[in-house]
């Protein structure tokens, strides 16, 4: 009976110091403690999209299993054992900048590469169509003669340092130049395309791997570097199997399968016109606001 009072009194003890903490809490928060906390679970999701499947969830599991233990041997009184998980979590927190430290340089990384004066291409509704029907051509021809292929098409995050890594081209996105620079034995054949507007930026570019491990034992070398692109940038990757001819496409970490010739038109068009058109609803918003003010000072005049 007395360990089971005593585990009673700490259970009681434990819920009013929680109700009396959080009486007082709500007594005192503000719409800019509100604004405060959202803004911080924002950021800890976004975490959480970055390192999920990747070795580094894992641990961060165990860091918070550990937090949850050492909470709960303070509640109970168990000196040592507290003692223990807090030096071994004090620790930790110098071991975690060593083991993210990939996530962390990929995180600083994506914040440099937005671009704050926009786009550095611009190209045209007509221009894009033709490019994506360009493109839709030239993998159904490479899917049928099983040519591996990878070609990637950048959106609002710059790839510049991917395209440093590759040979540039700077040339007008044809299915012609797609089906002889992927072709087999070819120099620039084994890497991947960059897409920039309308235009090849650079071919033969080296891409980082996805670290994921949920992945099917099917995708190789070439699927696995999309869905590495994808998962660091918002750009859209389309993939040819040299094994299958299967045509993919990657997109936010996630990879499409077996595509047809409309799947492909649909997503790229889907993505890269959204991507396009961005500035344009500023602009637009400006004439607007600008013809109603010609419009208001024409009446008052």
């Amino acid at each position: 009976m007395l360990p089971e009072r005593k585990a009673k009194d700490v259970l009681e003890q434990f819920l009013g110091q929680f109700y009396t903490q959080l009486s007082g809490l709500l007594y005192t928060i503000s719409l800019r403690d509100v604004a405060d906390v959202a803004l911080v679970a924002i950021l800890f999701y976004q975490g959480y999209i970055r390192i999920r499947n990747t070795k580094a969830e894992s641990l961060i599991k165990g860091i918070v299993m550990m937090m949850v233990l050492t909470q709960a041997a303070r509640w109970l009184n168990l000196y040592v054992v507290h003692w223990v998980l807090e030096k071994a979590l004090s620790l930790g927190a110098v071991a975690l900048t060593v083991v993210f430290q990939p996530e962390l340089r990929r995180g600083l990384e994506q914040l440099g590469r937005y671009r704050i004066t926009g786009k550095g291409s611009q190209v045209n509704d007509e221009d894009i169509t033709d490019m994506i029907g360009a493109v839709t051509d030239a993998a159904l021809i490479m899917s049928n003669r099983k040519v591996g292929a990878l070609i990637v098409f950048e959106r609002e995050e710059s790839l510049d340092e991917r395209i440093e890594t590759g040979v540039r081209i700077d040339g007008v996105l044809s299915d012609s130049l797609l089906l002889n620079i992927f072709e087999k034995d070819t120099p620039l054949h084994d890497g991947a395309v960059i897409v920039r507007g309308n235009r090849i930026a650079a071919a033969s570019c080296i891409l980082p791997l996805t670290e994921s491990r949920h992945l099917s034992q099917e995708l190789g070398t070439r699927h696995r570097a999309a869905i590495g692109i994808s998962e660091q940038t918002d750009c859209i990757v389309l993939v040819v199997s040299e094994e299958t001819g299967i045509i993919s496409i990657a997109r936010n970490g996630e990879i499409f399968r077996r595509l047809t010739a409309d799947d492909i038109k649909e997503m790229l068009g889907r993505g890269l016109f959204i991507a396009q058109r961005r500035e344009t609803y500023f602009e637009k918003l400006k004439n607007r606001l600008a013809n109603i003010w010609q419009k208001g000072g024409g009446e008052n005049g």
